[in-house]
C-alpha cells in the first residue's frame, strides 16, 4: 500500500499529473488507486466525464512508474 502522504509519492503524483495534463485539483481522485496499486481499477465509461478515469488511471500508472514500482496487474 503506498502511502499518498509521502513527499516522494505527492513529487511524483505531481509530475504525473504534469505530463499527462491533469489538474493537480483532481490529484486526490488518484490517491484510491495509489493506495491499491494491484486493485479493480475503473474503466472509461464514454460518458464525456471529466476527469475521465482512463486520465486518472493513466496518472496512477505514471506515478507507481516514477516511484519505482509499476503496476504488475492488469489495467
Amino acid at each position: 500500500m503506498t502511502d499518498v502522504r509521502d513527499p516522494r509519492v505527492q513529487d511524483a503524483l505531481r509530475q504525473a499529473c504534469d505530463e499527462l495534463g491533469l489538474p493537480l485539483t483532481y490529484r486526490g481522485c488518484v490517491h484510491p488507486l495509489l493506495r491499491d496499486p494491484e486493485g479493480e481499477w475503473p474503466q472509461c465509461c464514454g460518458g464525456g466525464c471529466y476527469p475521465c478515469a482512463q486520465t486518472l488511471v493513466d496518472v496512477a500508472v505514471r506515478t507507481l512508474q516514477l516511484l519505482g514500482t509499476p503496476r504488475t496487474s492488469p489495467v
